[in-house]
């Protein structure tokens, strides 16, 4: 696959885990795809973290309004009944605990539910935004990311080694390859992708993983 279809394969996968009538913020990056793959009339609302509720899918090419993004800049559609209203309004929605769940990229996470997606030390960055809030606010933290960096090597750790976002908040990771949800004994291999294997997934991935006896299929 090439990157637009691992971005979508998991973007895709991810919205199966939303709810109807749930609320869902939607990171900066890979996660905003997750927004075109929620049904009509699932009554799912999207929060965008610089004050939109009932974010829509990407709007089609010379339909973008400029005064319309999300909170990584990209251009957005509104639902009917969407609503735009202030930071403060904004984080007193995530840190209110009024999120069902929220999905967000990595730079590293680990079997324990730790998560690295902020900074890189050396590296110039902006800050640490809203991702903080997001993963104590949010009742489910869903991480979509590609299974290894740009390097080859894993991202799915026995331990971050960059500075933590977060301590073992992160409820599901899913990537290309494979679904993982981190539980009290560890991390459980769910799902693996059609094009790959249970034996690809543990060869690149540092964590330990749980395997049951019944995987399932990611597509």
């Amino acid at each position: 696959m090439d990157k637009k279809e691992k971005r979508n394969l998991i973007a895709k996968r991810i919205a199966q885990e939303i709810q109807p009538g749930e609320v869902v913020n939607l990171g900066i990056g890979m996660p905003t795809l997750v927004a075109n793959f929620i049904e009509d009339g699932e009554n799912i609302l999207i929060q965008s973290e610089n004050g939109v509720l009932g974010v829509g899918p990407a709007p089609e090419e010379g339909q973008e309004d400029p005064d319309l993004t999300n909170a990584g800049g990209q251009p957005v559609t509104i639902i009917p009944g969407g609503v735009g209203f202030d930071s403060a309004e904004s984080f007193s929605i995530i840190r209110g605990g009024h999120l069902d769940s929220t999905v967000l990229g990595a730079l590293e996470v680990d079997q324990e539910g730790n998560l690295a997606n902020w900074m890189i030390p050396g590296k110039l960055v902006p800050g640490m935004g809203g991702a903080m809030d997001l993963v104590v606010g949010a009742k489910k933290v869903i991480i979509a990311t590609e299974h290894v960096n740009k390097n080859g090597a894993p991202k799915i750790l026995k331990k971050c080694t960059l500075p933590l976002t977060a301590e073992k908040e992160v409820d599901m990771i899913v990537t290309e390859l494979c679904v993982i949800e981190i539980t009290e004994e560890g991390a459980v291999l769910r799902e693996v992708a059609e094009q790959s294997s249970i034996e690809e997934v543990q060869d690149k991935t540092e964590a330990d993983l749980i395997i049951p006896d019944n995987v399932g299929v990611l597509k």
